[in-house]
């Protein structure tokens, strides 16, 4: 009858289904049996008529038309009775998509609520899972494997032929619009906080001091011939050599003065700085001056020309690298990976930010999920076979149904006795 095939939770149902089917027939062929012993028992002799057996007759009579009603209804619900095509039987068949409808509905409406939902994500430790699965070498692997793979196809999509350009175009907007100068002000101050400016006056320093000593002798002889010109040529013979040396020595020695991080110069020079990042930031004149210098540099078409170049230089670096599964972006790739999954499991804020992106995201995708998860079971419970849906229901159900029979029967004994006796108290011989 069935043509799906069964496993053996199935097989075991169905002989359950079997067995409290057997009972319930058996107890219903029983109480037939005490409902022709009620009226036999008289003809026979065994017992006399009178109220005690007026009430177990009409218990018994009631007993039968329960056990037969419940019969009735609970066949009713999975197909026609007797095989009799009576209106409004074989319920579960005829009225599957209905059924898979509200089913779909009740599912999405009912289990899928945003409170359900909630209540599961916060059981379930998110990050946790996303630093055991990043942990895992195969699933790291497996990870930066599909990141370099798809990094070709993601420069196709950037260089479209026009991405080397707009890169030079769009850097001046990345920095800040048109108005620099704050830009510019943080940039030189965080230098001054960390003593970079003193490398810078250094370098300076160090480069003057090559240059004197490269040039010694053309600056000397341009110091002689400036004493000869002002004081003559005796003059100028006699201690010309002289003074060029000292003027040599003496900033030679100014220069190596200088030198020591603790030099009133270098404190004057951080002063300086700190006074033109101050002006920068509070002078609006000298902020668009300093703003449009930035922007005219960085729009200049030699540099627009270098942006490219950089592109160009960058591209063919990562698509050489991505090909070496032991490569820099591989390595670069699989520590970034290993410090989030650290990172997943020990930082708050990091834990914190990931259930709330996932919270955010499922919350926001719920609505549509469960439309499509009410249409989908709504789909599939359509698409199933009328028999076959009405016997992996009963398969899962009949067995509790059977106790409908039973109390049917049992009731309606019980309730067909005591009925009588209330209306024969009542009404006397008339009720009968």
């Amino acid at each position: 009858m069935t043509s799906y095939p069964e496993n053996d939770g199935d097989i075991a149902a169905r002989k359950a289904l079997k067995r409290y089917q057997r009972a319930a027939t058996g107890l219903l062929v029983f109480m037939g049996g005490l409902t022709v012993a009620g009226y036999a028992a008289p003809a026979a002799g065994w017992v006399k008529d009178g109220f005690w057996l007026e009430m177990f007759r009409a218990g018994a009579r009631a007993g039968v038309v329960g056990g037969l009603a419940d019969w009735f209804a609970v066949v009713a619900l999975f197909r026609h009775p007797l095989g009799l095509p009576i209106p409004h039987t074989a319920i579960l068949p005829a009225q599957k998509e209905r059924l898979g409808r509200a089913l779909g509905r009740f599912v999405s409406g009912q289990v899928f609520t945003e409170k359900e939902v909630s209540k599961v994500l916060s059981q379930v430790d998110l990050p946790g899972f996303l630093a055991n699965m990043l942990d895992d070498p195969a699933a790291r692997e497996t990870i930066t494997r599909s990141l370099l793979s798809s990094m070709p196809q993601m420069l196709d999509r950037l260089e479209d032929g026009r991405a080397s350009g707009a890169i030079g175009k769009i850097f001046p907007r990345l920095l800040g619009g048109s108005n620099l100068a704050p830009i510019v002000a943080k940039a030189l101050r965080s230098l001054v906080d960390d003593d970079r400016h003193q490398e810078v006056l250094s370098y300076l320093l160090g480069q003057i001091k090559d240059g004197l000593q490269a040039k010694e002798g053309a600056l000397r002889s341009m110091i002689e011939d400036r004493v000869r010109e002002q004081g003559g040529r005796i003059l100028g013979w006699a201690i010309g050599g002289s003074i060029a040396t000292r003027v040599l020595m003496a900033a030679s020695k100014e220069l190596e003065r200088v030198d020591p991080q603790n030099s009133s110069l270098r404190e004057g020079f951080t002063a300086w700085v700190r006074g033109q990042i101050d002006r920068i930031e509070t002078d609006p004149e000298r902020g668009s001056e300093i703003s449009q210098a930035v922007l005219g540099v960085l729009s200049h078409e030699s540099v627009v020309v270098w942006w490219a170049d950089i592109w160009q230089r960058f591209r063919r670096l990562v698509e050489a690298d991505v090909d070496d599964p032991e490569g820099r972006i591989a390595s670069i790739v699989q520590d970034a990976l290993s410090r989030m999954a650290t990172q997943a499991r020990h930082d708050p804020v990091l834990r914190q930010r990931i259930m709330d992106s996932v919270s955010k995201a499922t919350f926001k995708a719920l609505p549509f999920v469960r439309d499509r998860m009410a249409d989908f079971i709504a789909r599939v419970v359509a698409g199933w076979d009328a028999v076959q849906i009405a016997e992996k229901l009963e398969l899962r159900v009949g067995k509790d149904l059977q106790f409908v029979r039973f109390n049917g029967t049992l009731v309606g004994f019980g309730v067909g006795a005591l009925l009588f006796a209330i209306l024969r108290l009542l009404f006397g011989l008339n009720a009968q």
